[in-house]
């Protein structure tokens, strides 16, 4: 009877969140600079171009992806979250894996990378969204991770019949969101919720989520608002900046994090790797992409964002290329050593890791893994 109870006992406390298994997650382990794959569940991934790729979305790509980036011992799977696509002449990200079961999938099928999914906040209900990120947690043995959007493609969230906020009232209604999935994934019984955007009554989750208190979260935000959602709630700010402003932006955003909400953060970025055998090999491939590029594309981004210039016409071009290339991120172009000294500059200028997508995944990755990598320990970036 003794026995019965106490097993009866443990179950409950299991039920109720009170041992959680945790377990050591690659995304705060103590390399200098992390790595993880970036965009790879969307058609384009990070590039809008026609340049001939064999790249597809296809489950067979996503497994060989996400096998070849855990065996190299990366640090995270990071999707883009898309519903529709951008128009233009590609239609970049209009054939896209939904990220909640890419995720799920994926986490069945690797061993140790924190695999994300990319949650549109105003279209997916906390209680739903904290049921699903606590089954994949449970999938991935602790290894689940959620890229936090506010939802900013007005297009996307027309699709729902949703209203599109206002830019700041965004992270407002974020954080109630975010409020209410925390007390979700810990909070033991049930209890009430009343709030400006969510009211529940008898509110409650179980099985609670392996990592406590919840998943390693991630978030974009590069505006004020976004700066400080991002401060006082995620792991990880992933924004893209020249080299330049990444010291005092990094500097700002950890120290509001310390100062205001006594917590710490880390700055990643997103970027496209171009490595090839010679530095000519790859400033043509790079090229390729460019004047293939879908330019009208590029341009319907940029109206969204609200990207404009107010100079010269050839700052409008520099914009365009940088969102063809990379979705406004860096490229890092050149031979394997070339590749690894710019790794090691956004290192230097303050940046934690980098999240990073090819023009082609599956034979890009590999040659990056084979080449890359070694210089990368061999520079004291990896260990």
């Amino acid at each position: 009877m003794e026995d019965a109870m106490t097993l009866a006992a443990h179950e409950q406390d299991n039920l109720l969140g009170k041992t959680r298994p945790t377990r050591e997650s690659r995304m705060f382990n103590d390399q200098k600079m992390k790595l993880g794959i970036f965009s790879a569940n969307c058609s384009g991934g990070i590039v809008m171009s026609d340049a001939p790729s064999g790249f597809r979305v296809t489950w067979d790509q996503q497994l060989d992806i996400a096998r070849q980036a855990d065996a190299l011992g990366l640090e995270a799977l990071v999707p883009v979250g898309r519903w529709t696509g951008f128009g233009g002449n590609t239609h970049v990200h209009a054939v896209c894996y939904e990220t909640y079961t890419w995720a799920a999938g994926l986490a069945q099928a690797t061993t140790d990378i924190e695999v994300f999914c990319t949650t549109h906040l105003p279209v997916i209900h906390p209680v739903v969204a904290a049921k699903m990120a606590t089954t994949i947690d449970h999938i991935s043995g602790g290894r689940f991770g959620m890229n936090l959007v506010m939802g900013w493609f007005t297009p996307e969230m027309e699709l729902f019949g949703t209203k599109q906020l206002e830019h700041d009232q965004r992270y407002a209604y974020g954080q109630e969101w975010l409020d209410f999935a925390m007390r979700l994934w810990n909070e033991p019984g049930n209890f009430d919720f009343a709030g400006e955007y969510f009211n529940s009554t008898g509110a409650h989750a179980y099985p609670k989520p392996l990592q406590d208190p919840r998943p390693v979260l991630l978030n974009a935000g590069a505006s004020p608002a976004g700066q400080r959602f991002s401060a006082r709630n995620v792991d990880v700010n992933l924004i893209a900046l020249p080299v330049d402003q990444i010291g005092g932006y990094v500097k700002n955003i950890k120290n509001l994090a310390h100062d205001e909400y006594e917590r710490d953060i880390d700055v990643w970025t997103y970027c496209l790797v171009i490595c090839r055998e010679t530095e000519q090999e790859a400033k043509a491939a790079y090229r390729a992409i460019v004047d293939q590029g879908d330019w009208p594309g590029a341009q319907i981004v940029m109206d969204t964002l609200g990207i404009q210039s107010e100079s010269f016409a050839t700052q409008i071009t520099s914009f365009k290329e940088s969102f063809l290339t990379s979705w406004g991120g860096p490229c890092l172009v050149g031979t394997p050593e070339q590749v690894a000294e710019q790794f090691g500059e956004l290192s230097d200028a303050g940046m934690g890791g980098a999240v990073f997508g090819f023009h082609d995944y599956v034979p890009e990755l590999r040659y990056f893994g084979a080449e890359v990598m070694p210089l990368l320990r061999k520079y004291g970036l990896r260990h």
